[in-house]
């Protein structure tokens, strides 16, 4: 799982509505929640904004959090690449300054770095407030209220699982677009990550809470649910049962009112005949899918403890487009993993020239301290720098080319309000269609804008790097209706 499949908007944390003079209220403190990380650490941060609300606070408005009228910062951090934590000392360091000017605002670090540094957070940053771990979200009222108290940080890290986080109060970013856990942990030993360390062991939620958060989901509006987990394919093993997953996809498909439902991340050695059947046959399960490489080099896979080989790995990806030709794929590929050669890299490059990825996620190796490929020998910076920039060359003009396909085709957008740069100026809508893409629409004159939550039906006018446009002239017989 990693952030870069999400756009900023739907990375960003909700902000609340202006109060008028009448609500206008600071409760027990105004706060605003920063994450940095993936689609987990997000959903954690809607669980962390909903225990603080329960617990008296307000979350902050646009105005309030820009003039930094807030009185307390949380920062929900991600411990898999090193530039993460680069950024997360440099902003708390940022923090400091701002704690200067208003000596009552409070500054509270969680995730998996605060899971991961513990001690050496309030140590090196002595103006924190609050460390709290992965499985801690539910303490962080009562360690920032000890904390004015003692008047030094409080550091709560627990190893075990004593509940799932679903069970804390949540305040959805999105009130159309909801992220489901289904587990959390991992149970895996790749070599170069720190998840296992950070998250713990998997453990999977009942199947019946899950489909009763997804009903609830749905019942406040939510018309797309993203089910998450480390490994979301290999939810039920834990109890035997390697078919829960696809049982669960198709219970979803079940659930009235719920129109799209997608996953991340699932691993290639647990994805199962049946669950690309059940992608397959269940309406309202997209055609989208990110499926993790790491390398094509049979050799590195070992290395890293990957426990698939290339040719399963494509293997699988003829079986998905089999069944559902209008698949998009994405990735996950580290370049410069300890010990990669020039042979082992251009194995990758063949197995993603004959993949035709829609997107991948490079990454150039990042070494975590407590992981064993930290202590294998390392490839030069050069070297992977030289190979990274190929990989990406090659990756860009494969995405280019499959955009391309999508001209003059018409495409289901769920209009989601994840604003591009130029949409205002643009009179355009954004959001993702059926396979994911993001796609800007343009509304033509005469006819409704859409809301977020309408779905949209458009003709694609033009495929950019990354994103599609749909600019339709119903008058030339292109296509643009709205859906409510």
């Amino acid at each position: 799982m990693n952030e870069d499949m999400m756009t900023e908007a739907e990375r960003a944390s909700k902000l609340a509505e202006p109060a008028t003079e009448d609500t206008a209220t600071r409760g027990k403190g105004v706060f605003y929640v920063h994450t940095l990380g993936c689609q987990m650490n997000v959903h954690d941060s809607e669980r962390i904004a909903g225990v603080l609300e329960a617990d008296g606070y307000v979350p902050a408005t646009e105005e309030q959090y820009l003039d930094h009228d807030v009185d307390l910062i949380v920062m929900n951090t991600c411990a898999v690449r090193e530039n993460a934590a680069e950024r997360m000392y440099g902003t708390i360091g940022l923090w400091a300054e701002l704690k200067r000017q208003r000596p009552n605002l409070q500054i509270a670090v969680g995730g998996c770095m605060a899971q991961l540094d513990r001690e050496k957070i309030a140590k090196k940053a002595p103006w924190v407030d609050a460390v709290f771990g992965t499985k801690n979200i539910g303490s962080l009222p009562q360690l920032l209220d000890q904390a004015r108290i003692e008047g030094h940080a409080q550091v709560k890290v627990k190893e075990e699982l004593n509940y799932f986080p679903s069970q804390l109060p949540t305040d959805r970013a999105s009130k159309v677009s909801s992220w489901v856990a289904i587990s959390v942990g991992c149970n895996n030993t790749c070599t170069f990550c720190i998840v296992p360390t950070t998250r713990g062991k998997e453990h999977d939620r009942r199947p019946g809470d899950i489909l009763a958060e997804i009903r609830q989901c749905v019942d406040e509006g939510a018309k797309e649910v993203t089910l998450l987990g480390q490994n979301v394919n290999s939810f039920g093993y834990g109890i035997g049962d390697r078919f829960a997953f696809s049982k669960l996809l198709r219970a979803c498909g079940e659930i009235e009112g719920l129109e799209r439902v997608r996953f991340t991340s699932p691993h290639p050695a647990a994805f199962t005949d049946d669950v690309i059947a059940a992608m397959a046959e269940t309406p309202n399960v997209m055609h989208q899918l990110h499926f993790p490489l790491q390398s094509g080099s049979d050799r590195i896979l070992r290395a890293m403890r990957r426990s698939y080989r290339s040719a399963k790995f494509l293997d699988i990806l003829r079986k998905i487009r089999e069944a559902m030709p209008d698949a998009q794929i994405s990735t996950d590929i580290i370049v410069g993993f300890p010990g990669e050669t020039e042979e082992d890299f251009q194995k990758t490059l063949r197995v993603v020239e004959e993949a035709r990825f829609a997107s991948a996620f490079t990454f150039i190796y990042s070494p975590r301290p407590g992981t064993p490929a930290a202590e294998m020998e390392q490839v030069s910076h050069d070297v992977v720098q030289d190979r990274f920039e190929r990989l990406v060359a090659l990756q860009e003009r494969i995405t280019e080319e499959n955009l391309k396909t999508f001209e003059g085709r018409d495409v289901e957008v769920m209009v989601t309000g994840a604003s591009g740069k130029k949409d205002a100026a643009t009179h355009r809508v954004t959001g993702r269609e059926k396979t994911g893409v993001l796609v800007h629409v343009g509304v033509p004159e005469g006819e409704p804008m859409p809301q977020v939550g309408d779905f949209v039906t458009a003709t694609i006018t033009h495929a950019g790097r990354h994103n599609l446009i749909a600019d339709p002239d119903p008058k030339a017989g292109q296509t643009y209706a709205v859906r409510h």
